[in-house]
């Protein structure tokens, strides 16, 4: 089987499991064993041609690493856009949002995400009937926060951000063309992951890297889930089932850049207890002075070992 892992120094890395590889066995270039030094010449093809496949995706390599139970990601070559959904289950006119980020965004897929994707369920609906329990006063906060940084008035459900602007996305049927132009468009920052289980929940070791000189970078970490649901019995959406994906469950703030631009520095998430599907974990970094969306990474979240 063919692995390859892209990390920081990918070439560096794939450069030396090729050198060693040509001395596997105990193979040099003058022995005169033929077998020998085919199976090693297909090791070495082999290698290469996983590490040119990961860099050529133009997505996050994903791979497991050395620990049963851990996992490592980098981000690649070209821009992950970032879409945020602020939504709640006291709001009638959510579920359509819900279910378009649910349609355009399936969770489950194998394939390489074309956006990281977080569902926040904002709490100031609460107060009209029903309590969503997957809401929280943080995930309010930041829409708040949005809000000043963007020069908006008010705040609403459902709203959509896209690299941390509102465009109104969600209604637009083009919306897959503008996340494709993003993604061809350079990065301005680089992360890389390293998820580990602990007793009581997650560990994160964050490498994030700024590559704009201005601004005020900031690193941020979710834990999202898919596959949850409610049955509504007040507020707005009284007697109708509800379904979410890319739930946001846990959210944090990762270390502080120093004047480098470099951050780095372990971040603890807790796992809920009602557990949903599709668990990933989602990394941003962003300005924090313009609210613009720099990089993001996407990482299943292993199974405990």
């Amino acid at each position: 089987m063919c692995r390859a892992r892209l990390r920081p120094a990918w070439w560096s890395r794939c450069y030396h499991a090729l050198f060693r590889s040509s001395f596997a066995g105990g193979v040099v270039s003058t022995g005169p064993d033929a077998r020998l030094i085919a199976m090693a010449t297909f090791r070495s093809t082999c290698l290469m041609l996983a590490c040119l496949t990961v860099l050529a995706a133009g997505q996050p390599a994903l791979a497991a690493a050395g620990a049963p139970g851990a996992c490592h990601a980098a981000s690649g070559p070209g821009t992950l856009p970032l879409v945020e959904l602020f939504t709640s289950e006291g709001c009638s006119s959510c579920p359509p949002a819900d279910r378009w980020l649910s349609k355009t965004f399936p969770p489950g897929t194998k394939a390489p995400p074309h956006a990281a994707v977080l569902a926040y369920h904002v709490d100031y609906w609460d107060q009209l009937g029903w309590r969503d329990r997957f809401a929280n006063a943080v995930y309010t906060e930041r829409q708040y926060a949005a809000m000043r940084v963007n020069h908006a008035r008010v705040v609403y459900t459902p709203q959509v951000l896209l690299q941390g602007r509102d465009r109104g996305i969600w209604q637009d049927t083009s919306a897959r063309n503008g996340l494709h132009a993003l993604a061809e468009t350079p990065p301005r920052a680089r992360i890389a992951l390293d998820v580990r289980h602990e007793s009581d929940g997650i560990a994160i070791d964050v490498d994030a890297t700024s590559l704009t000189r201005s601004g005020k970078p900031v690193v941020i970490l979710a834990l999202t889930e898919s596959g949850l649901g409610s049955e509504v019995r007040a507020g707005e959406n009284a007697g109708v089932r509800l379904t979410h994906d890319h739930v946001v469950r846990a959210f944090e703030t990762g270390p502080a850049f120093d004047p480098q631009g470099k951050a780095s520095g372990t971040v603890r998430l807790p796992l809920p207890r009602e557990r949903g599907r599709d668990a990933l974990i989602v990394a941003f970094v962003q300005d924090r002075s313009t609210g613009e969306v720099l990089q993001s990474i996407v990482l299943p979240l292993c199974p405990p070992s």
